[in-house]
């Protein structure tokens, strides 16, 4: 990790909170508790910043220094609040395109499906604070840049965030090698937001429920899945291509 990626220290953290810094995520050594400690986490809550208590080798292996328990992840890009945003792009005119990524972790698959992402026009990307890939330097290079283009909205709920878009009028399309329909036969031809979950685990049951189709991609060979940033190429050039 590069150094410019993350800041370390209490005073340090709390000084770049207060000074505006997109900051991803809080590691917090367990069992941390001292005054100065207690204001940085009322600023944490305040702010809405992702925190998460962890063994010191965790800090430690990112820096040796006198960190006093805390270190401060950067993040490159600003995230965006999904319910602000969505009344944003009904006004816009056209139908919402959107992209939903439950537990992708691979930071390159990340930054690959953000670059198709954003060539095909897709106007926001949500994913949750847990379990992703961390939106750094490798992230920005994989995607070409492409995300500092597209809007990011983080969610700490993402079946939450889900119902709200299908509340207001999105179609939930679920990419998934166990459905029944082709992801060519579906009508993607509306306000869309297509799900995509990682290789190793899919998409979660309780957001597959959610979902108001579920859509496969064929498979004619020996191999059991397609690369997850293949299948969301796959998925949102499908989309495109029936909308224009």
């Amino acid at each position: 990790m590069n150094k410019d990626e993350y800041i370390f220290g209490t005073r340090a953290i709390i000084e770049a909170i207060k000074n505006g810094k997109i900051i991803e995520k809080v590691l917090i050594r367990k069992g941390l508790n001292n005054e100065l400690f207690q204001d940085l986490f009322y600023l944490l809550k305040e702010n809405e910043i992702a925190y998460q208590f962890v063994p010191i080798e965790k800090i430690n292996r990112v820096t040796r220094k006198n960190h006093q328990g805390v270190l401060a992840l950067l993040s490159p890009v600003e995230f965006y609040n999904i319910e602000t945003l969505l009344p944003e792009l009904y006004e816009s005119g056209s139908d919402p395109f959107i992209l939903i990524l439950d537990q992708i972790t691979d930071v390159r698959n990340f930054g690959a499906i953000v670059r198709s992402a954003e060539c095909a026009g897709v106007q926001t990307i949500i994913i949750p604070d847990k379990g992703m890939a961390r939106i750094g330097a490798d992230a920005v290079k994989t995607s070409a840049g492409a995300i500092h283009n597209l809007p990011i909205c983080r969610v700490d709920n993402l079946p939450n965030a889900i119902q709200f878009l299908k509340d207001s009028g999105i179609k939930i399309v679920a990419a998934t090698e166990k459905a029944d329909k082709l992801y060519t036969e579906a009508n993607l031809n509306a306000p869309l937001g297509i799900v995509l979950g990682s290789e190793e685990k899919g998409i979660s049951e309780h957001i597959l429920k959610l979902a108001d189709f579920q859509l496969k991609i064929p498979i004619l060979g020996k191999i059991e899945s397609l690369n997850v940033s293949v299948a969301a190429a796959l998925m949102i050039y499908e989309a495109v291509r029936q909308k224009n």
